[in-house]
């Protein structure tokens, strides 16, 4: 989102750098051809770190419950019309696949049965589903959501088609195939493209909402060029806030974490769960930078595919996404815990006159510590819980303010991205 949008929205821009995104340079220790890989993120501080201090040492300093990436994420949406939209896509994308799957085994002439139900199993069931994303001379990944064409995949990782590069899809059968941009949502870090094809397979959509901490996960993808690379592990932490940018976007994931690992090229790739269903867009990764590319040390984050899935649904109904929110410019100063509104009046007032939270009584210097049954730590954290929520939702927040503290409600206002 441009920096005049998010103004238009009423957002500050949180603290922490938007330095570029990592070179494309091959891993010396992966000692096979890999072609380019897209950006990802490094963990940066919150804070500049006093000088003298490593940058793992700064690293380990981020704010409590905010992790901070300098690499473009994350995609969200709003609204009733979203809601249903990703209802019909998730029903388009439901079907079932009964019986036992055959597996390549190492040697090509040679095949095994493997139970639906095992790792192997469940990747067969869902490689031919993903794709690579190709732009320019980087490359991430992606996944079918609809038989006649439509495909998902992170912001970032199409994000320098924008300049005029055109954008190639690779497909389990080995052809490429030409796509084009149908809307993308820096806010959310997502976009969905188009490819003139039918009767592709698409992926069946899971829930996240009931994700637990412990559930097996597979990641799939292309990292580091090396397509339908498949890696598994567990989910770490749900509901972990993330903030990232890049080309002077900046999005905000209520992410789930995960330990499978997570590379350069795997944006924009699924997370898929013991049933084989996606729960997630694996989008980025925390990573002690000691190269030009930063690799998996068992951090990986992804969007949510709840919230990925009512954005793809606004971005193919009318080829924007919307978020919701509090009509706020938050203070990127304030260092105690909580969000609080900036002061100031005139065009650099905290709060937005006629706004959703200047309806509720909010005023500049409120410091919000609470947003449902939720604590907020920070800005980000704020941004990151109002932006899994919808335009038109009724929240209550928690005000503290002089000493006193009390509990307001107002309805959320909306923004396109």
């Amino acid at each position: 989102m441009s920096a005049a949008n998010r103004a238009a929205a009423g957002w500050s821009r949180p603290p922490g750098p938007d330095s570029g995104h990592s070179g494309n340079s091959r891993d010396p220790w992966v000692q096979v051809p890999v072609g380019k890989a897209d950006p990802f993120a490094v963990v940066q501080p919150a804070l500049e770190a006093p000088a003298g201090r490593t940058h793992a040492a700064a690293s380990a300093a981020i704010r409590p419950g905010v992790l901070v990436l300098t690499a473009a994420l994350i995609a969200v949406v709003a609204g009733a019309a979203g809601a249903a939209v990703s209802g019909l896509l998730a029903d388009r994308l439901a079907g079932s696949r009964p019986g036992t799957v055959t597996v390549l085994g190492a040697d090509e002439t040679a095949v095994a049965d493997r139970p639906p139900e095992s790792v192997a199993g469940i990747a067969a069931d869902v490689l031919d589903s993903v794709v690579s994303v190709t732009v320019g001379d980087a490359s991430g990944s992606g996944f079918i959501i609809a038989a006649n064409g439509y495909v998902l995949t992170n912001s970032h990782v199409i994000a320098a088609a924008t300049d005029g590069t055109g954008i190639e899809l690779g497909f389990f059968d080995g052809s490429r195939t030409p796509a084009e941009v149908v809307g993308r949502s820096p806010s959310y870090d997502l976009a969905v493209l188009r490819v003139d094809r039918d009767g592709l397979r698409p992926v069946r959509l899971g829930t996240s909402a009931d994700v637990a901490v412990g559930d097996p996960v597979l990641a799939i993808g292309s990292p580091l060029g090396l397509d339908s690379t498949v890696t598994s592990g567990i989910i770490s932490a749900v509901d972990r806030a993330v903030t990232a940018g890049g080309r002077g976007e900046t999005a905000f994931i209520n992410a789930l974490q995960t330990d499978a690992a997570i590379n350069p090229g795997n944006s924009g790739g699924p997370l898929v769960n013991a049933a084989g269903r996606v729960i997630g867009v694996n989008s980025a990764i925390a990573s002690v930078r000691t190269g030009p590319v930063p690799g998996n040390i068992g951090l990986g984050f992804a969007i949510p595919i709840d919230q990925a899935a009512r954005t793809a649904g606004q971005i193919i109904e009318t080829g924007r996404a919307v978020y919701p929110v509090m009509g706020v410019r938050l203070d990127s100063t304030f260092t105690g815990r909580g969000a609080r509104i900036a002061a100031g009046d005139g065009r650099a007032a905290g709060v937005e006159p006629d706004g959703p939270a200047a309806g509720a009584g909010i005023e500049p210097g409120d410091v919000i510590t609470r947003i449902g049954d939720r604590d907020v730590n920070s800005a980000e954290e704020l941004i990151v819980a109002l932006r899994a929520r919808e335009p038109g939702e009724r929240v209550t927040l928690r005000v503290e303010r002089g000493g006193s503290v009390d509990d307001v409600t107002l309805v959320l206002g909306s923004a396109v991205d």
